[in-house]
């Protein structure tokens, strides 16, 4: 048995007469098969995951809208009867009572499953400082999981549960996002109580979710949030309902000057296959500087938030020095060479550069930027333990100190076969903005969740009759489904109709430049050519007007050859457009092409 754990799905099975005990059992089947030793730091009993199933009222998702849905918690977060160790055992402390917000959960019918690993008193964004076996990135093993909270990422990433929480002061719910390829929602901050979280900076640390999409995290969000009067930083919030992404929106992305990947080219391709993807969204985009961004984010290694990390858990680190990993204890242990001046510098400084960021919000509805400037290797961070990990905040680290909030969502995946995303940002209480301009996007790009695509299978045709006035399209490159440019059919109402190969008189060049990069198919005499796979999709007349006016040289739209004898229109490249290019038509198309290459 193999249960799709998307919320949805999941309560439509329950409708048909599952039991929760089959959901914890398949559970409990998926941790044997993924079989990542460094993911958990402790599970639930059987017999207590068992009687919290039985426990559960008929199921009613409208009374308990989590009704037998499984979640994982940071170890940073109190599970009464649980340890809490924050990731360092000589600081493991048995609570008697849950967080404010796992009692939540737990009230709305969630299965908790276990406390999740993570980078020691949530100190990084690499998710590998810990004592304990480091959970591993699950697209790439290779790769850094992204931190904090990397055992979180990774459950929800590998389909363990349906939503894991994870805490975010710098970043550590979405770095993780975007290295795994799921979504990972920041709120705004106080909308989510941290009574009951070990803090890392109280002033501003978040409750955050991680799942495979944004309707998910919404909802584990909506019963997450709320005032506390138990916890003093909480705050009042509406947090709107999310829809159709408003018309007139106007998007900020960094300028190019204000762009940096630290030599990742990669990662820098699928950032611009982003914002490729972006302007086929009927967005207005604006190019917005930075400075006051990256300034802020720079502020977070400085004095008053050093400060604020020591003062956590100061007793503990005056008591234990030699429990820390060596690299949390010298971070953390630099606040002793900092002076209260020197707190307040910081805060001032903080505030000049808050009133310097406000008018950018005049001119947008929200920033779209990568969500991590690169994809560091255990290898790169074995050879420079703190280079990798200050870089992974360049657009993270400022979201919190500005009072923003943020969703960062899947995006076109890097040229390497490996994750990447971008994240929206925008004002406090923006957050169901931020969740419709994500879904939106995450729709357009394709893309699924976790490990599950790198270079996708074609979808399946519909079997739904088209209507009438459609007119069919062929695609040959990277509009073919799952790629980075589908979302472009997708958000004009295209229809998958079916893939096929072209008669055997065309021929197919890789051609220069990208991303994204695209291939060229040219016609020639028979004699010369060779059958090119390719895929038909069905648009609206309104929607291939829109297409085509965007379609660059030296690309058009002529009349194919289907080797079925149909002959839609479809992408044709200019014989001059092909002279400098690669013949790579004994592939026999670019999928193929994509996956030999690698």
């Amino acid at each position: 048995m193999s249960l799709d754990l998307d919320l949805t799905r999941l309560h439509a099975v329950y409708a048909s007469g599952l039991s929760p005990e089959c959901v914890v059992e398949d559970v409990l089947a998926r941790i044997e098969v993924v079989a990542d030793p460094g993911i958990s730091i402790a599970l639930v009993a059987y017999a207590d995951l068992i009687a919290a199933c039985r426990a559960l009222p008929p199921f009613d998702p409208v009374l308990k809208p989590l009704w037998g849905v499984p979640f994982a918690v940071k170890d940073n977060i109190d599970v009464a009867g649980m340890q809490t160790t924050a990731g360092c055992p000589g600081f493991a402390m048995t609570p008697s009572r849950s967080a404010r917000v796992v009692e939540r959960l737990s009230s709305a019918g969630a299965l908790l499953i276990g406390k999740a690993n993570l980078d020691q008193f949530a100190t990084g964004l690499v998710g590998v400082r810990m004592p304990y076996p480091v959970p591993r990135n699950a697209i790439d093993p290779s790769l850094v999981p992204g931190g904090s909270s990397s055992g979180s990422a990774v459950a929800d990433a590998q389909g363990i549960v349906t939503f894991a929480l994870d805490t975010d002061t710098a970043g550590s719910g979405r770095v993780p996002a975007g290295l795994n390829n799921i979504v990972g929602l920041k709120p705004s901050v106080g909308a989510v109580s941290c009574r009951g979280v070990l803090p890392a900076c109280r002033t501003f640390d978040c409750v955050s979710v991680f799942a495979g999409s944004v309707d998910d995290t919404l909802t584990a969000y909506a019963v997450m949030a709320g005032m506390d009067e138990e916890e003093s930083y909480t705050r009042p919030i509406t947090l709107g309902r999310p829809g159709a992404m408003p018309s007139g929106l106007r998007v900020g992305v960094p300028r190019e000057v204000d762009l940096r990947f630290f030599g990742d080219a990669a990662a820098a391709d699928a950032w611009r296959a982003a914002a490729s993807l972006l302007r086929f969204l009927d967005v207005g985009i604006v190019e917005i500087g930075m400075t006051p961004f990256l300034e802020t984010a720079a502020l977070l290694s400085e004095g008053t938030w050093v400060s604020e990390r020591y003062q956590a858990i100061r007793a503990f680190v005056e008591s234990h020095p030699t429990d820390l990993h060596s690299v949390t204890r010298g971070i953390i242990e630099g606040a002793r060479r900092l002076s209260a001046a020197d707190a307040f510098a910081g805060s001032y400084r903080l505030q000049d550069l808050k009133r310097a960021a406000r008018p950018v919000w005049e001119r947008i509805d929200t920033l779209m930027v990568p969500t991590a400037p690169h994809a560091p290797t255990l290898a790169d961070l074995a050879a420079d333990p703190i280079g990798p990990n200050s870089a992974l905040g360049l657009y993270t680290n400022f979201v919190n100190l500005l009072d923003l909030a943020a969703l960062a969502v899947p995006g076109p995946w890097r040229t390497d076969h490996r994750a990447a995303g971008v994240t929206f940002i925008g004002p406090r209480e923006c957050d169901a903005l931020q969740a419709s301009i994500g879904l939106t996007f995450h729709s357009a790009s394709g893309v699924g969740m976790g490990p599950a695509r790198k270079i996708s299978a074609p979808i399946a045709a519909t079997d739904t009759p088209l209507p009438h006035d459609v007119i069919e399209l062929t695609v040959v490159g990277a509009h073919l489904s799952g790629l980075a440019l589908n979302g472009e059919l997708t958000t004009l109402g295209g229809r998958f109709v079916g893939s096929v190969a072209t008669e055997p008189c065309y021929r197919l060049y890789a051609l220069p430049g990208g991303p994204p990069h695209r291939p060229g198919l040219l016609r020639v005499p028979d004699t010369d050519g060779l059958a090119i796979t390719v895929e038909v999709w069905a648009l609206p007349p309104e929607g291939i007007a829109r297409f085509v006016s965007k379609i660059p040289a030296p690309l058009g739209i002529g009349t194919l050859k289907l080797a079925d004898g149909s002959r839609p229109k479809g992408f044709l490249c200019e014989p001059e457009g092909v002279r400098t290019s690669t013949d790579i038509s004994s592939f026999g198309g670019w999928r193929a092409y994509l996956a030999a290459v690698g």
